[in-house]
């Protein structure tokens, strides 16, 4: 049966929400220009400014404490926190805002190299060549559907009931929290897909062939946050790499959130390979509403998400500018009103709260749903 919150649509009725959708695009791309630029040339030079404030500040506060003969004195305390908070704020926005969004392609239009999403490469241990494989094609093409996209459970956490249960689950509460703390270690090797290797299907010379360019890339990141920038505080270099470490946590926390509550809040669904064969454009916006959800808060939640807050918004439109999105979305919780489609919104904590219930649940066994697929769920007349 269709879930109750979702009004069966016949075939005409989904030939016109997919029209509708593709409109709203069409007017969009048409006014994207100069206003688009000058955001993200902003958000640029704003990543690059808080992030030198921050390493300035973090080598500022530890050859204080040093010099004071306490790491922990008062002064040079604050000052090492709001350093490590700028370099957070840093990385953040660096990955959110601009990192993902400009390597989805949104500012290609530009011409600009800054912002190009071909051969732009961000603040984190992944590549971004393995990001636009594993996220902007397969993720955004294959939204939740089981075995297709990687992102349901990240090869590590059962999140909703249709996964296979297995003993090693009932670890999952643990493996979640120490997944979000090292989580742009885990997007890094996420496409090497371990998995195969442990059984048997690739070899462990064909493994370390696709590994070269992430061991790279690991290699600068450690390179930068863990030698180059604490040797500069020479004797006290060892408060520059933990202040480091704590800012990249932060960085990682944040963004498991904010992508765990655009995925798996209660609402949230799966959906079988079958169902998303020969799928109208119709279909493919409604299995991206149901399995989105988006997250209230403002303009301070929109910039610090990388306007993820408007997920359902960004499955639907992957390559226009983020900072669109807020008013994309009036129109679009509109149009799924008048089709009868929930529109999942609501704050980080009711999110995140159903995440967590998630994981806890689906850490035992449990059956799956009586509830069909959302391209199944439609009225045939």
């Amino acid at each position: 049966m269709a879930t109750p919150r979702n009004r069966p649509l016949g075939a005409d009725e989904l030939e016109r929400f997919g029209a509708e959708l593709d409109a709203l695009r069409e007017r969009v791309t048409a006014t994207i220009g100069q206003a688009d630029a000058d955001y993200i040339r902003r958000i640029h030079a704003s990543v690059r400014w808080t992030g030198i404030a921050g390493r300035v500040l973090i080598g500022a506060g530890a050859i204080t404490g040093g010099l004071l003969g306490a790491v922990l004195h008062p002064v040079a305390l604050t000052v090492l926190v709001l350093g490590t908070l700028l370099l957070a704020l840093s990385k953040i926005l660096e990955n959110m805002e601009l990192g993902h969004n400009v390597i989805h392609g949104q500012y290609d239009w530009m011409q600009d190299p800054r912002f190009d999403g071909r051969s732009y490469e961000w603040d984190i241990a992944g590549t971004a060549d393995n990001w636009r494989k594993t996220h902007n094609w397969r993720h955004h093409t294959w939204t939740n559907v089981r075995g297709m996209d990687d992102d349901i459970g990240y090869g590590l956490l059962r999140i909703f009931p249709e996964q296979r249960w297995k003993p090693f689950y009932l670890a999952q509460p643990v493996v979640a929290v120490v997944f979000a703390l090292l989580f742009e270690w885990g997007i890094a090797i996420q496409d090497l897909r371990l998995g195969r290797w442990f059984a048997g299907k690739v070899t462990f010379a064909q493994l370390r062939a696709q590994a070269r360019p992430v061991g790279r890339k690991v290699g600068r990141q450690v390179l930068r946050d863990y030698i180059v920038f604490p040797l500069l505080a020479g004797p006290w270099w060892l408060t520059v790499l933990v202040a480091n470490a704590i800012a990249n946590v932060i960085r990682n926390v944040w963004t498991y959130v904010i992508i765990f509550c655009g995925h798996f809040t209660a609402d949230a669904e799966t959906f079988s390979k079958e169902s998303a064969i020969g799928e109208s454009r119709g279909h493919w916006y409604l299995r991206q509403l149901r399995g989105s959800s988006n997250i209230s808060g403002g303009r301070w939640m929109d910039l610090m998400s990388g306007n993820l807050s408007h997920q359902i918004e960004h499955h639907f439109y992957p390559d226009l500018p983020a900072n669109r999105y807020a008013a994309i979305a009036v129109e679009v919780r509109e149009i799924c009103a008048r089709y009868g489609q929930h529109y999942d919104t609501g704050s980080l904590p009711k999110q995140f709260g159903q995440v967590m219930w998630r994981i806890l649940r689906h850490a035992f066994p449990s059956r799956p749903r009586l509830r069909r697929d959302a391209a199944l769920a439609t009225a045939t007349g």
